[in-house]
């Protein structure tokens, strides 16, 4: 995976994440956080697989 996708990838996960991380008390390391940061990740890569489907990358012409 290059970096790109690797940061694209992060924003949809912080952004996914967002909504429940505000509901939270406290920022503190805790099982709710790593499981709301871990489901986010896993959203925005199944997103990113669903848009890579549906327009995959085509090939270079040179």
């Amino acid at each position: 995976m290059d970096e790109g996708r690797k940061r694209v990838i992060g924003i949809m996960a912080a952004i996914l994440a967002a909504r429940k991380l505000c509901q939270l008390e406290s920022t503190r390391p805790s099982p709710a956080l790593h499981s709301i940061i871990a489901d986010a990740v896993i959203f925005a890569e199944r997103i990113m697989q669903r848009i890579d489907a549906e327009w995959p990358q085509k090939a270079e012409i040179r």
